[in-house]
């Protein structure tokens, strides 16, 4: 079977280009798929995460203003799609032109959109206008319409179900990029967290919290691995806290399992999530977990008190509690470090993209 994957540039470290690799490095390795990809503006970049050498790469150049912009993406798309003939067309961009596509291309084929992220993506700031919640409604409104047009709108988590009201949804959860031999020891007075700089993930929340961690357990430390942006405030917020002895900022890892072994403790401080992706790599590593129950995610990942704990979006201090009983408790930490590799074999490859594959047939027979 032919698969044709569609999507922007995956020359990043993000969660998105992640998943991309693994599943349909997996089709093309392990189901003996027929894979192609088309990427947007990739030009030369390399990638952060490795794909299979048996998938097929294409990449569209456009540039210009708007209008030249979407004619060139249309007919150079179109010519792509023609010659690859797919059986299938996944679609993995979370932009609102992506839902447009099926009426681009006109439906060559059974299509399937992949959503992975939650629409709270689109807010930026925890204040929003009138007329900023206004266009946000008539956005959702049209995104909603235009995904009624795919035979599948694929969703990762129960929780973001909610967000969309379709007949076409189903759900399948990202699978686990690596399933480690080894697990962490748990003796590393290492707390990580793992995720770009952004409003999104939390981090001046994170920060505020392991202040009150810092308090108790001064001789921890925090690291967080993700794409580091000045604009975000960070390092002047850890100064202004006076917790700059105890906390490290690095840039994505492209080796990020051998840090999670080298943990203790994950936290997830994130306001809203489309999956967690990072909190099931943890998990495989044998690292308990702490992290707020944001929309979405968390909750479908973590069984509280067994594996990890679940605290209230946004309540600091409940945070600061949590990591401080599993910091304090080494035989806790140890239990939920056993339970939460168990519990995380659900998301194994090999589980998830039988799903695929079977979704995959359902729609071409």
């Amino acid at each position: 079977m032919r698969i044709l994957y569609i999507t922007n540039q995956i020359s990043g470290a993000a969660g998105l280009e992640r998943v991309l690799s693994i599943k349909a490095s997996y089709l093309a390795d392990n189901m003996g798929y027929d894979v192609h990809i088309v990427t947007l503006n990739q030009g030369e970049d390399s990638l952060f995460f490795d794909f299979s050498k048996r998938i097929k790469h294409h990449d569209i150049k456009v540039e210009g203003d708007f209008f030249q912009y979407i004619k060139q993406y249309s007919v150079r798309l179109k010519t792509i799609v023609n010659r690859v003939r797919p059986n299938v067309i996944c679609v993995c961009d979370d932009g609102l032109k992506a839902f447009f596509l099926p009426i681009i291309l006109g439906k060559p084929c059974p299509m399937i959109y992949e959503r992975h992220v939650s629409k709270l993506i689109e807010i930026k700031t925890d204040s929003q206008s009138f007329f900023k919640k206004i266009k946000l409604k008539a956005r959702f409104t049209l995104m909603e319409l235009l995904a009624s047009s795919y035979n599948r709108f694929v969703v990762l988590t129960k929780g973001n179900t909610l967000e969309w009201n379709l007949k076409n949804i189903e759900i399948i959860p990202n699978p686990l990029s690596f399933y480690p031999e080894e697990v962490s020891g748990l003796q590393n007075k290492t707390v990580i967290a793992v995720g770009k700089h952004s409003f999104q993930k939390g981090y001046d929340r994170l920060l505020q919290s392991w202040k009150l961690v810092n308090q108790r357990n001064p001789d921890w430390k925090l690291k967080i691995y993700g794409t580091i942006d000045e604009n975000q405030g960070l390092t002047a917020l850890v100064e202004q806290l006076g917790i700059e002895k105890s906390v490290e900022f690095y840039p994505p890892a492209r080796d990020i399992e051998k840090e999670y072994l080298a943990a203790s403790v994950f936290v997830l401080s994130s306001r809203y999530e489309g999956f967690g992706m990072v909190l099931i790599e943890a998990m495989a590593s044998g690292v308990p977990c702490v992290s707020f129950d944001c929309p979405h995610g968390p909750k479908d990942i973590i069984t509280h008190n067994q594996d990890g704990y679940l605290v209230q979006n946004g309540d600091v201090n409940g945070l600061a509690v949590s990591i401080n009983q599993l910091i304090e408790n080494s035989s806790l930490r140890e239990s939920m470090g056993r339970t939460a590799r168990v519990n995380v074999n659900r998301f194994l490859a090999e589980t998830v993209m039988k799903q695929w594959d079977e979704l995959f047939k359902e729609l071409v027979v």
